[in-house]
């Protein structure tokens, strides 16, 4: 399907969603739940987590680690989920104005665990991402570029439709790469922060999709022509895909 008719499309169903609102607390609590744990699972299995959906939500939800599974999946997830909670509250609290604050916050309840001296702060060396010719800007260069990014990033508001606003944070944090670690992650909950905050659906993006999502991302990266529609594409899929799993559990036409 065009972009352009799946963003229709999107239009179509949000309506729809919003008609349904408000719901109930006891609605809106087993929602953020299902979404808060489907979404933990995704974003670390597309950086080789090895937690199951199952032992995540074990894991969140009654705070029980996993026999043989590495402490370093088990932070992942609760990191996950500790931001996550975050960028909810914070997606619902009114008009939002993105800032590095808010990306360093999201970063460090995300990593601290794992790094208490690398969460919420920028890198300070360079960095390099195995499988892509893509080579991340010296770490002296991140305060400026995060800075322009904002900046961008509030002029775009005026023009991109919302999907698309929050593929372009998404990938532009990526191509920043301003933290040592954690930047995938990070980048998927600033998205996810954008599109809650304008009445939109959190995106998960399923692990058999891993290959679609970092080659378009490397489309968007590369020097020759790169091109970001794929990765439009793919966001608005999959938010769409958000969509219908809402529609569904309501059991909405």
């Amino acid at each position: 399907m065009q972009l352009k008719k799946i963003l229709n499309k999107i239009e179509e169903n949000k309506e729809k969603i919003q008609e349904f609102r408000p719901l109930k607390l006891a609605e809106i609590q087993e929602l953020d739940n299902y979404f808060k744990i489907g979404t933990t699972y995704s974003s670390n299995a597309l950086e080789g987590n090895t937690l199951t959906l199952n032992e995540t939500k074990i894991l969140l939800e009654n705070g029980l680690t996993v026999s043989g599974k590495p402490i370093k999946d088990c932070y992942e997830a609760t990191g996950h989920g500790e931001a996550y909670d975050f960028m909810i509250k914070l997606a619902r609290g009114g008009a939002l104005e993105i800032t590095e604050e808010i990306i360093k916050k999201l970063h460090f309840l995300f990593y601290n665990k794992q790094d208490s001296e690398e969460a919420g702060n920028y890198r300070s060396f360079q960095v390099f991402i195995s499988g892509t010719e893509y080579i991340p800007p010296i770490a002296e260069d991140i305060p400026s570029l995060m800075e322009g990014f904002l900046l961008q990033l509030k002029k775009n508001e005026e023009n991109l439709h919302p999907v698309l606003l929050a593929a372009y944070a998404h990938k532009k944090l990526v191509d920043i790469h301003p933290f040592a670690n954690g930047n995938g992650r990070t980048a998927r909950l600033l998205m996810n922060l954008i599109l809650i905050n304008k009445g939109y659906c959190i995106v998960s993006i399923p692990p058999v999709l891993r290959h679609e999502y970092i080659e378009a991302l490397q489309v968007s990266q590369r020097e020759k022509n790169p091109s970001i529609e794929a990765f439009n594409q793919l966001i608005a899929e999959c938010e769409l895909e958000a969509q219908k799993d809402y529609l569904r559990m309501f059991r909405i036409k």
